[in-house]
């Protein structure tokens, strides 16, 4: 096992240094104008110019981080500089409020409605704030972070589409971005201000979100935890709940809760065994609750976030339990993902897959892909599988 781990260390960290990292470097950055392109074609042409502030603040995270935890480079530490100097000048409103797209030149293309357009502000801007010592930056992550607890009942807030009162729901996306920037602002915020606002997100996860009865998680309910009958609440994800539970363990591994890393451990399996396809391989991208047809037509398509996340909580799981179920399922996930999503033509991984795991989209990045989840998943692997090899 120990040379198993080895082995998988040094692809994680090889994939992550000679080739995700600097594709992004190469391709992505946008000198001219400032802050990146993410949409990128297969060998990495930039095919449109407007930029997307989940993904431009996604890509300051990244590159702060790796300059924090990996290596103190220069490089690292100047690409994130030049993104949050582009955000700083271009990316809120006169309340603070994210806006959601730009143009190429930082002119305000979709209005503030998404509020993990401020969520992944706050996560870049904290993370950068630690590398550079920027205080600047410290104060937008805090203001945003506070910002963010003020609309979390109401994220869209005049913004949203729908009527007020007729079925309320609350979503599973907000209570797990507030345990993930809970830990990820550590240092940026007052800790107790952190823990309270983690615990009241865990407790939101576990109490309203979870299904007890098949170990899963919904993706929707009613503010009591209920679920009226309807294409949102029958909804669940998969892959989102496997990225929920490895939050889970991560703020269970903060505090050396036991208790909770078994629970998230359990869900995450569940999820697995619920999610796979065994026709074709891989994890489905959306299912319905009581087997109905889902809404959402891509709802069989294989993609790159969800392998990915799988295999970061998969190896964090076998990290704290050692448990031979996890790493069954590592294995198995592992089998299905590097030989379909990888590309070792023009590097990067590919995105979209269909049910039987071939590229539909050749692109590198776009709207929602952009340089995160890849590099952040094959950082987390690595460091998992270094601590495991060493161990």
């Amino acid at each position: 096992m120990n040379k198993r781990c080895a082995e998988l260390e040094t692809l994680y960290h090889d994939a992550l240094l000679k080739d995700v990292i600097p594709f992004w470097e190469k391709h992505s950055i946008d000198r001219e104008c400032g802050g990146y392109f993410t949409c990128l074609d297969r060998a990495g042409a930039v095919f449109d110019t407007d930029k997307f502030m989940w993904l431009q603040a996604r890509q300051i995270w990244m590159f702060s981080f790796l300059y924090n935890h990996l290596e103190r480079r220069g490089d690292w530490l100047e690409t994130a500089r030049h993104g949050a100097a582009f955000l700083k000048q271009h990316g809120m409103d006169a309340d603070g409020n994210w806006y959601f797209s730009l143009t190429r030149e930082g002119r305000p293309l979709v209005q503030p409605y998404n509020i993990f357009s401020d969520c992944f502000a706050a996560m870049g801007f904290g993370a950068y704030a630690l590398a550079a010592g920027d205080d600047e930056a410290r104060d937008i992550a805090v203001r945003t972070f506070r910002n963010i607890l003020r609309r979390r009942n109401y994220p869209k807030g005049q913004y949203t589409k729908a009527f007020p009162g007729t079925r309320p729901l609350r979503a599973l996306a907000m209570p797990m971005i507030l345990v993930n920037l809970s830990l990820e602002l550590d240092g940026v915020l007052d800790a107790a201000e952190l823990d309270a606002t983690m615990d009241a997100a865990i407790t939101d996860i576990l109490t309203l979100f979870h299904d007890k009865k098949h170990n899963l998680f919904y993706e929707q309910v009613a503010p009591d935890g209920s679920r009226p009958d309807c294409f949102e609440t029958r909804l669940r994800l998969p892959g989102h709940g496997i990225e929920v539970a490895a939050f889970l363990m991560g703020a269970a591994r903060r505090r050396n809760d036991s208790v909770l890393i078994n629970t998230a451990t359990e869900i995450m399996l569940s999820l697995l065994e619920y999610g796979w396809d065994r026709e074709h391989g891989g994890i489905f991208y959306y299912l319905d609750a009581d087997g109905k047809p889902p809404q959402q037509l891509e709802w069989d398509r294989k993609m790159w976030w969800v392998h990915i996340e799988s295999l970061v909580a998969l190896s964090l799981a076998y990290l704290l339990t050692g448990r031979d179920d996890c790493w069954k399922w590592y294995e198995r996930v592992h089998e299905y993902t590097w030989p379909r999503f990888a590309d070792p033509e023009f590097g990067e991984w590919f995105g979209y897959l269909d049910r039987a795991g071939k590229p539909f989209l050749t692109l590198k990045g776009g709207k929602w892909k952009g340089c995160f989840h890849v590099p952040r998943g094959l950082y987390c692997c690595y460091e998992a599988f270094r601590r495991m090899a060493k161990e």
